[in-house]
């Protein structure tokens, strides 16, 4: 029976388990490094996405811009064909007529900035009025895209056809054409004006992107008209398999993506607008990297402040597991001292058994119990027969040996873990049976006379020839009113009645009708 000397200081929560102030620690820590990266991912997932925002609203406004400068600029060219054409079906084409005609185109020329210039072309393609002085007879146009088109339809709507190079001078334009027809309606030939391309270029620089930010004006089957930067062979290749033409117009007609560009595969947030007028549709388009350049270098000195805090919490918690583990090392190294300083002060240092000082707490306990539980308490005391003699035979020391083998036999014949071996005083031993009575105390008592006998310890100054004890045993049902020294004596006494008897014995003591029997068992 494992018995504390400082019982009576332990608190009722002591039964519970200590925190583990190592695992506590670690684990404060990673919640709190944890919470940091999560508290600057939420930040910096949140500025992202507002810078984004903030993005594509300037692109919307920006693409809304082009598309009605886009309009206007198309527009005017509009009315000035339409007004032309008007006239030129009224008044015919003679030859008085064509000479105010020309000026009439040169005039609208000098009054558009956009305008290249102004040409009439009969039903064969060959130019009969010119905004252009000198200008040489050619080939003809008959074999241009806009041109065709008229022939074959009779709208009288404005024509915007792919762009091409001026014959008059190899300048890009973007042609803009109406059909002329005669009295009756037929075919007779082709008023075109022609939009610079660098009047394009000029109107895309008015406008503020990104060096990797692109503007692009297309005709509605993806047909690029004009774009910035400008990369004079993109012009007239088809978009109409980039994601703002086979995805997203079909959906709406303006809106914002982010996707890599066709030409250049460089990813940009694109704005793209399809204006209401003309079969035209412009787009602009910031580069991702220009958009979060801001973004990239907060979250780069923002993680950076993260990543010193999180050093110093981390290196702050090493230093604090680290004394912990001191601390813990200190603590368990006070626990041994304190729990070989309790075996020193309970137990004999020669047998292993436990001494007089636990002896007399243990029976303090086993009172106190037996009296609440209501059981019996039995003691056998026991010492080795003839030890003097042992001693001045075989010496001190060869009798120090001889205890610790009697003290070996008698701790092994204690089965219970309630059971207590005491050496009780230099070849005195006891032996504490809580919950046992007369009978089981008297078959432990001949189990540790037998185990002793067994070992064969020779003793020549003993009649057997060998090492024997002498047990005395005693057993009561405490009441609480008790003394521990009656109980002791009344062992004791059956102890000197079976060594009176001859040793190598064990004598039982009763009381029977308040006399005391003695009862003998030899081997």
């Amino acid at each position: 029976m494992p018995i504390h000397l400082d019982d009576q200081h332990h608190a009722p929560g002591d039964a519970l388990k200590r925190l583990p102030l190592r695992k506590a620690a670690v684990l404060f820590i990673a919640t709190v490094c944890l919470c940091l990266c999560a508290l600057l991912y939420l930040q910096l997932e949140q500025s992202r996405r507002h810078d984004l925002n903030q993005a594509q609203v300037a692109s919307s406004n920006l693409t809304r811009a082009m598309a009605q400068q886009a309009e206007d600029t198309i527009m005017k060219a509009d009315l000035v064909l339409t007004s032309l054409v008007d006239w030129i079906q009224l008044d015919g084409s003679s030859p008085a007529f064509k000479s105010r005609l020309q000026k009439t185109f040169v005039r609208r020329v000098q009054s558009l900035d956009q305008l290249h210039g102004i040409l009439l072309f009969d039903q064969k393609g060959q130019w009969i009025v010119s905004s252009f002085e000198n200008l040489p007879r050619g080939p003809g146009v008959a074999d241009r895209e806009y041109f065709r088109f008229h022939q074959q339809n009779v709208s009288s709507v404005a024509h915007i056809g792919a762009a091409i190079r001026s014959r008059e001078n190899g300048e890009w334009i973007i042609p803009i054409s109406k059909r002329v027809n005669g009295r009756n309606g037929e075919f007779q030939g082709v008023l075109l004006a022609g939009i610079k391309m660098s009047y394009f270029d000029q109107f895309f620089r008015s406008f503020s992107i990104d060096e990797e930010g692109s503007m692009f004006i297309a005709l509605t089957d993806g047909t690029l008209l004009a774009r910035r930067p400008f990369v004079e062979a993109q012009i007239g290749t088809s978009l109409a398999k980039g994601e703002i033409f086979q995805n997203l117009l079909p959906r709406a007609t303006s809106g914002n993506a982010m996707f890599p560009s066709l030409v250049d595969g460089i990813v940009r947030l694109h704005g793209y607008r399809q204006l209401h007028a003309y079969p035209l549709v412009v787009s602009a388009a910031s580069s991702r990297e220009a958009i979060l350049a801001g973004w990239y270098d907060t979250a780069f000195r923002s993680s950076f402040i993260v990543a010193l805090v999180m050093l110093g919490v981390g290196l702050f918690g090493w230093m604090f597991i680290r004394q912990v583990r001191v601390g813990e090392r200190v603590e368990a190294d006070l626990r041994r001292a304190q729990q070989a300083l309790e075996l020193i002060a309970t137990h004999d240092s020669l047998t292993g058994l436990a001494n007089r000082r636990l002896f007399e707490r243990a029976l303090d306990i086993e009172f106190g119990r037996g009296a609440r539980q209501h059981t019996a308490l039995s003691l056998i005391m026991l010492d080795i027969d003839f030890f003097k003699r042992y001693n001045d035979t075989y010496g001190h020391v060869v009798g120090d040996h001889c205890l610790a083998q009697v003290a070996h036999a008698v701790k092994g014949c204690c089965h219970r873990k309630a059971d207590l071996a005491v050496r009780y005083g230099g070849e005195e031993f006891a032996v504490l049976l809580p919950d046992t009575d007369i009978h089981g105390a008297m078959t432990i008592a001949e189990q540790i006379r037998r185990s002793v006998m067994d070992k064969n310890i020779s003793h020549a100054g003993s009649p057997t020839g060998f090492v024997t004890v002498s047990l005395g045993c005693y057993s009561f049902m405490p009441t609480g009113r008790d003394s521990m020294e009656v109980f002791i004596q009344r062992a004791d006494a059956a102890l000197y009645q079976a060594k009176h008897s001859g040793r190598n014995r064990s004598a039982v003591l009763s009381m029977e009708g308040g006399v005391e029997a003695l009862m003998r068992s030899d081997r």
